[in-house]
């Protein structure tokens, strides 16, 4: 296996030293990326927020402080970034404002309609079975709450073979039940909101 490929794994699935090391180095690189797709949605104060792929924890962090009386979850199917992320966020999950778990976006631990706003930041082309795992956001997202995805634009080239385009992402989108669509584009990065 090469020195590459180890490294996307660890992307896709971090673990041990080197995980913990890569989701520090991804919650410094992935800041900026993360502002920008948010400035694009007004939040709630009170809403019910999901991040999956929660990583390193950075961007539930930066939810919580922008959702000052909602509550906000994470998921991320390494066992690795879920230690990562109650570290970071051990104030917030004190208090009970935010609870991060580990979970696959295939079978989200939810019920039906409970999340206002549902964040993919870096993560969607990782995901098993996209055209899957977008109506099992669907199923947990409430009538008018908003899905975000962002993404570097090469990492969506390099890593998925499908639903590359800003066209099939919005079909395979409009096609599960998202009513509205719209795409932001900053710096060679994307940010799909989708309205259910």
């Amino acid at each position: 296996m090469s020195v590459l490929t180890k490294l996307i794994e660890q992307a896709k699935n971090p673990r041990g030293f080197v995980g913990a090391s890569m989701l520090c180095i991804m919650n410094a690189a992935h800041t900026n990326m993360t502002r920008w797709a948010l400035s694009n949605v007004k939040i709630n104060g009170h809403a019910n927020v999901l991040d999956i792929g929660c990583g390193g924890g950075k961007t539930i962090h930066t939810l919580s402080k922008m959702n000052q009386d909602g509550k906000i979850y994470g998921i991320d199917y390494s066992k690795q970034a879920v230690e990562n992320s109650i570290k970071l966020n051990k104030k917030d999950i004190d208090l009970g404002k935010v609870l991060i778990k580990q979970a696959s976006v295939s079978a989200m631990p939810f019920s039906n309609d409970f999340f206002d706003i549902i964040t993919a930041f870096q993560t969607h082309y990782f995901w098993p079975n996209l055209e899957n795992d977008v109506k099992e956001v669907f199923r947990v997202l409430t009538s008018n709450g908003y899905f975000i995805i962002a993404a570097e634009l090469y990492k969506i080239n390099y890593h998925m073979r499908k639903f590359k385009t800003k066209e099939d992402i919005e079909k395979l989108l409009k096609e599960t039940g998202f009513s509205n669509v719209v795409f932001h584009e900053y710096r060679g990065s994307i940010c799909i909101i989708a309205r259910k």
